[in-house]
């Protein structure tokens, strides 16, 4: 018997050791959007002390972030279909919330550049371990709601980020620090950094207390499945991983290029202070995202009452469709109070897609490859998500509309072109989906 299943306890699944482990693996993705989004709310500063561009500043947000996190995390799947994912995950947290405080240390566009290579390292570690975690500490039952709530830390993280972040900045730019030990010789901005990374070390406590389950497949321990079997598999059904990932992907570019670019969006065109727009986007992303979350699980159930066995993946195509008019929409409005108002909407929509999605993902895959596969799947999004979404709309904005006030009009761009695609993907994938579905029933 391998390592992997032989020295671990054996926790129910569906249980409170279950539970315990799900709300803590939560905390940490919440910690996880916080660290790498804070830099939503520095713009101007980050931009004014380095001297830098719109495009500039994309590449330390996304490119940095995205580096080693897209690459790392498929040898981390690998990893984590073969050793203690509560070590991997342990390890990750630490890491990153070290290297979220050395960004506060950065003095140049350089330093802190390699900073944010070093959390997206460290953040790399987190989705792949946890997904296949989940997979055996739920039942298929309750597989939806454990992923949707675990979902739900890309919305309240995005949301505390927008809130602290901006209350944090603004209070620190009224307070004299100048003779305070270390930060007062330190920028804003930087301590913002360190203030949102020190939290870190109390996650990692509470990660510590997880019980490791087996890896059980239809109730018997399995071993890990060699990357040959894997990419075999995947070649064999290529049409239905293609469409759930490329459609996923898609509605990535437009998740991350508007968590990324809104806020300053609100800045630039309405004049809002950076405390007024984080703490109205933030309530909105808390609020409506995480109630979207749910309202996926919830909309996936029904339609599977009704007999749609691939409810968890065509609410995607749903979602897409139902966005494309709204999400155009919403950065063109004449005042910041329709805009957020439309964008309550789309927040709402667009969330109800990852969790479920996810979901589905896994009940088309072996487990023995399930780490690996939801690896293959982050590196995809956040390749297109993180690494390109924020980047497409500030090349639209820098090289296109050459104008730092157009940025409403990249934002409206992103939507109209990319919601459109995501639901093509879907409809071109979904009966290869549902077949395989039934397939592994």
């Amino acid at each position: 018997m391998s390592t992997s299943t032989a020295t671990f306890s054996n926790p129910k699944r569906d249980s409170r050791s279950s539970h315990y482990a799900l709300a803590t693996l939560l905390l940490a993705y919440i910690l996880s959007f916080i660290d790498r989004n804070i830099m939503a709310l520095l713009v101007g500063p980050i931009r004014q002390d380095f001297n830098i561009s719109d495009f500039q500043f994309s590449l330390l947000h996304g490119l940095a972030f995205t580096i080693f996190y897209i690459v790392l995390g498929l040898p981390i799947g690998w990893l984590a279909d073969r050793m203690s994912r509560k070590t991997i995950i342990t390890s990750g947290v630490l890491f990153w919330s070290l290297m979220t405080c050395a960004c506060g240390f950065a003095k140049n566009f350089s330093s802190l550049f390699l900073t944010r290579v070093g959390v997206g390292v460290g953040e790399a570690t987190l989705s792949p371990a946890t997904y296949s975690l989940l997979g055996d500490l739920y039942s298929a039952k309750n597989l939806r709601w454990a992923t949707a709530i675990f979902a739900m830390g890309i919305t309240l993280g995005s949301g505390t980020s927008y809130m602290i972040g901006g209350w944090l900045f603004d209070t620190l730019s009224t307070m004299d620090l100048s003779t305070y030990p270390i930060i007062g010789d330190m920028a804003v901005w930087q301590i913002t950094f360190v203030g949102v990374g020190a939290p870190g070390i109390l996650v990692v406590i509470l990660l510590m207390f997880i019980k490791e389950p087996p890896r059980v497949e239809h109730n018997e321990e399995v071993e890990p499945m060699p990357l040959r079997e894997v990419i075999s598999y995947l070649r064999t059904h290529w049409k239905a991983y293609a469409s759930i990932m490329g459609s996923v992907s898609m509605m990535a570019i437009i998740g991350y290029g508007t968590l990324i670019w809104f806020p300053e969006f609100l800045v630039r065109t309405y004049g809002m202070s950076k405390t007024d727009a984080g703490t109205a986007l933030g309530a909105i992303f808390i609020l409506a995202g995480t109630a979207g979350t749910f309202a996926g699980a919830f909309f996936s159930g029904l339609l599977q009452k009704r007999g749609y066995i691939d409810s968890n993946y065509r609410i995607v195509m749903i979602a897409a469709l139902v966005l494309i008019a709204p999400a155009t929409a919403a950065p063109l409005m004449p005042s910041s109070m329709l805009a957020l108002a439309l964008s309550t909407i789309v927040i709402f929509v667009h969330y109800m897609h990852f969790g479920v999605a996810m979901a589905g993902l896994q009940l088309i895959t072996p487990n023995r490859m399930r780490a690996q596969t939801s690896a293959l799947m982050l590196f995809l999004t956040n390749l297109f998500g993180l690494a390109l979404g924020g980047t497409i709309v500030a090349s639209l904005t820098d090289f296109v509309f050459g104008d730092d006030q157009a940025l409403r009009f990249s934002l409206s761009t992103i939507s109209l072109v990319f919601y459109p695609l995501a639901a093509l993907l879907v409809a071109l994938g979904l009966k290869s989906y549902r077949t395989l579905l039934i397939e592994r029933a």
